[in-house]
C-alpha cells in the first residue's frame, strides 16, 4: 500500500498522504519560539499555510486540556481554513470525554463549511491528563456501570450519530423562525463529514470497535503493548484487524489508516544539534500509562537521509497504512520545522515512493 504523508508517503504502490503533527506546545523559556499561547495559536496557523506551500496534504494537531498546550481545536481549524485551499486540517485527537456532543457536532459542521469540506476530525477515548478526573470540571461523569473511557466511547457514538444529520429534535409549534418540516437537526450540517472522522486507537480491540462502527483509524507513537513486539509489529498487526473488522462490518467506502512518526533527515549543524543523538536510539521503550497499563513507546527516527530510507523501509505500519503524520517540534519555530518538512520531502519521500 502507499500510505499519504501528512506530511503524507506512498509505499506498496499506494498512494500516503503526508501530514504534519502539532502539540502546539509553548513555554516561556528563552529557548522556545513559543513563548505564549498567542504564539503557539499563530504559528499554528503558519505552520499550516507553509506545509501547503511545500506539498504538504495536511495539517493535523494535538488536543490536551490543564497544559501549555492547544486545547479547543475548532477555532483554530477554522482559522486554518481560511488560510489554506487544499489541505486537510485535523485533529489527533480530540478526548470525547470532555465534549458536548451536540455543541460539538456544531463547531465541526461549521469548520467544515468554512474549510470546504477538508476537515479530517481524529476523536478518541483519551490519553492520561494533566489534572485527576478532568472530565468533571468539565461537567460529566460516567453511568452507573461505565468508566470513562467507556464515556468516551459512548459521547464519540453519539457525535456519529449527530453528523448524519438526521432530524430528532420536536420544533416549538409557534417558532422563533420558520422552521423546514419534520424533526429538526442541528446546523450548521456538513455533508460527508460522517466519513472523514478518525478513532485514535491504542489497541486492537478499540481499532475492530472503530472500524464497526465506519470510523477511520489513527494509531499513534504508542500503543498497548499487547505481545511485546516491537511498536511497529504491533501497529501493523492492529492495522490488519482494523481493515478484517470493516469488511465484516459491510461497510462501501474505503477506511484511511495513519500512523504518526517522529523523523528527522540530519542535513546541517542544526539538525545534529537537535536531534543527532536520535540516531543511536534504535530501540522502542516499554512503560506504563497507568499502574495497570503497559504500552510500547516508539523510537524516533533521526539519521542522514540514505540511512533513515533503509530505516523507514523496515516500518511493516507504515507499509500498512495510507497516511502518515509527522510530528514537528513546534517550540522551534515556524522557519525551521518548514525547514524539516522540506527536507523529509525532498531527501527521504521521493525514494520510498512517497509523493
Amino acid at each position: 500500500m502507499t500510505p499519504r504523508v501528512l506530511l503524507g508517503l506512498c509505499a506498496d504502490f499506494k498512494q500516503l498522504v503526508r501530514g504534519l503533527l502539532s502539540f502546539g506546545h509553548w513555554t516561556p523559556s528563552p529557548q522556545s519560539q513559543a513563548r505564549s499561547a498567542a504564539d503557539a495559536l499563530l504559528q499554528s496557523i503558519d505552520l499550516a499555510a507553509e506545509a501547503e506551500r511545500l506539498g504538504m496534504d495536511g495539517a493535523y494537531f494535538r488536543v490536551h486540556h490543564f497544559a501549555q498546550q492547544l486545547a479547543s481545536p475548532f477555532p483554530l481549524l477554522a482559522a486554518v481554513g481560511t488560510k489554506t485551499r487544499k489541505i486537510e486540517i485535523g485533529t489527533a485527537v480530540i478526548d470525547m470525554r470532555y465534549e458536548n456532543s451536540h455543541y460539538m457536532a456544531e463547531d465541526a459542521g461549521a469548520a467544515d463549511l468554512i474549510s470546504g469540506g477538508r476537515l479530517q476530525l481524529g476523536i478518541s477515548r483519551g490519553s492520561p491528563e494533566q489534572v485527576i478526573d478532568v472530565w468533571r470540571y468539565f461537567g460529566y461523569r460516567p453511568i452507573e456501570g461505565e468508566d470513562d473511557a467507556d464515556m468516551g466511547r459512548r459521547y464519540a457514538e453519539e457525535f456519529l450519530e449527530l453528523l448524519r444529520g438526521k432530524g430528532f429534535a420536536q420544533p416549538n409549534p409557534p417558532p422563533m423562525f420558520t422552521n423546514p418540516p419534520g424533526l429538526l437537526r442541528l446546523e450548521p450540517y456538513s455533508a460527508g463529514l460522517g466519513d472523514r472522522i478518525w478513532w485514535g486507537s491504542a489497541s486492537n480491540a478499540t481499532a475492530a470497535w472503530a472500524a464497526k462502527l465506519g470510523m477511520n483509524l489513527q494509531t499513534s507513537t504508542l500503543k498497548f503493548d499487547e505481545t511485546g513486539e516491537p511498536l511497529h509489529i504491533q501497529q501493523a498487526a492492529q492495522i490488519r484487524a482494523f481493515r478484517a473488522a470493516w469488511q465484516q462490518a459491510g461497510h462501501t467506502r474505503t477506511p484511511r489508516v495513519s500512523v504518526s512518526r517522529s523523523i528527522f533527515a540530519l542535513l546541517d549543524d542544526r539538525d545534529r544539534g537537535y536531534f543527532g543523538r536520535g540516531s543511536q536510539e534504535e530501540d522502542d521503550k516499554i512503560g506504563f500509562l497507568d499502574e495497570n497499563t503497559s504500552a510500547v513507546f516508539g523510537r524516533s527516527y533521526a539519521a542522514e537521509p540514505d540511512i533513515l530510507i533503509e530505516q523507514l523501509r523496515k516500518d511493516e505500519a507504515i507499509a500498512e497504512a495510507d497516511t502518515l503524520l509527522l510530528t514537528i517540534p513546534n517550540q522551534l519555530g515556524v522557519a525551521y520545522n518548514a525547514h524539516v518538512m522540506e527536507a523529509i520531502l525532498t531527501t527521504v519521500a521521493p525514494a520510498l515512493g512517497w509523493r
